[in-house]
């Protein structure tokens, strides 16, 4: 198989940059990247400038458009279909045209991805989500993530997903992300994966097991998810754990232990002599002490409920000698989430500097260069963890060996 990659909702290119630094010959033939509501979008002329753009099958560029107004036909042949969609509500219902028909809520990307997988039905897949996807929504817990499964099932794909916490292989930052690997069944892996038992795949043949080895797995659930997607929306419920396979409807899913590797310490990403806007100014000290301190505060509810909020400490400053706390959209401003560090040639409290943000995510150094600082950290915030991608591409490439 040619190495060729579709990458959708591309943000600032972590995907491609977790594939570039395999040197396996990876070649990126679309991408789409595209920020609702922003009058500029940074990240798309962030993602243009380290690798220009990709024209369509009519030789036409769209890259930076709303990926519902794009002719799904026209995105050039791949095949991986790669993509860090938002975390929503995939709810389904009937069309009013056909009962054959299914109508998501508006603006949801999910569909955008069943899409292309109707139009192009690439090979493979790599998907990434937050990991609240497995439970949510709280009212119908997994039901979203069933639906997702049930798209996938309907079109001819068995799936792999598995929770990683990048600070348990190798990186500087402790963020839980599922990733979730979909491939088609007639391909030689899916044949091959067809004839493993769970255990099998769960902990040392499927790729997300070597990807991300398994020290440990409890005892494997079974379930079934069908493939009328609107019954799923309508009434599917399963408490997925973080580790699990489908293939044809059927579930098999576990607690799995990561094998864990030597942590990274946030003091490797510090860096020296860094300007003075990144400091903590001393009248706003009592401010930061109140947000990252405990707090019980009496509150009342829109009914007139009266109750107690309350919140454990956050460390202050973050520790030099662990992997950083899971970096939001939010750093530096001020809030209780933003990273606050002891630094280490002054002494003195500050923030995280945008290059060391882009560190923490796996990428070079002034990768977002160009942009305000406040949209250097969201980007980051927004971004995986570069080093996970690379993890996965190396099975990858394992994989399309056996591929005819």
């Amino acid at each position: 198989m040619e190495k060729k990659i579709c990458e959708l909702f591309a943000g600032v290119g972590g995907f491609r940059c977790g594939f570039d630094r395999l040197g396996s010959g990876w070649d990126t033939v679309w991408f789409s990247q595209w920020e609702p509501g922003a009058k500029k979008q940074w990240a798309y002329a962030c993602y243009a400038r380290h690798f220009g753009t990709c024209g369509d099958l009519n030789g036409e560029v769209h890259n930076g458009e709303d990926i519902s107004t794009v002719d799904k036909r026209t995105i050039p042949d791949h095949t991986l279909l790669v993509g860090g969609f938002p975390c929503q509500d995939y709810s389904v219902a009937h069309t009013l045209a056909s009962s054959h028909g299914i109508e998501g809520k508006k603006g949801v990307l999910w569909w955008q991805i069943r899409d292309v997988l109707i139009a192009k039905r690439p090979p493979f897949c790599v998907f990434e989500n937050v990991d609240r996807l497995l439970r949510s929504p709280a009212k119908q817990r997994g039901r979203d993530f069933g639906i997702i499964l049930a798209c996938l099932a309907e079109r001819g794909y068995s799936v792999e997903w598995r929770v990683v916490n990048a600070a348990e292989y190798g990186a500087a930052q402790r963020r839980r992300r599922v990733f979730i690997f979909a491939y088609r069944d007639d391909t030689a892996y899916g044949r091959a994966m067809a004839q493993a038992s769970p255990d099998k795949i769960l902990t040392s043949e499927g790729l997300m097991a070597r990807a991300f080895p398994v020290a440990a797995l409890e005892q494997i659930r079974e379930g079934a998810v069908g493939a009328d997607i609107v019954a799923v929306s309508e009434g599917f419920a399963f408490d997925f754990e973080n580790a699990g396979f489908m293939r044809q409807g059927r579930i098999c899913t576990a607690k799995a232990t990561a094998l864990e590797e030597p942590p990274v310490p946030l003091a490797r990403i510090l860096q020296r002599d860094v300007e003075e806007k990144f400091y903590i100014p001393q009248e706003k000290l009592e401010k930061w002490e109140y947000l990252k301190g405990a707090k019980k505060i009496p509150r009342t509810a829109a009914n007139g409920h009266e109750y107690m909020f309350s919140e454990g400490p956050v460390a202050f400053p973050d520790p030099w000698d662990r992997p950083a706390r899971t970096m939001l959209t939010s750093e530096s401003t001020l809030n209780r989430s933003t990273h606050v560090v002891l630094d280490p040639g002054t002494g003195r409290l500050r923030l995280l500097t945008p290059v060391e943000a882009e560190r923490l995510q796996g990428f070079d150094d002034h990768w977002t260069a160009g942009m305000p600082d406040r949209m250097r950290y969201f980007c980051m915030g927004n971004a995986l963890v570069v080093d996970m991608v690379t993890r996965m591409g190396r099975v990858l490439d394992q994989i399309l060996v056996e591929e005819p």
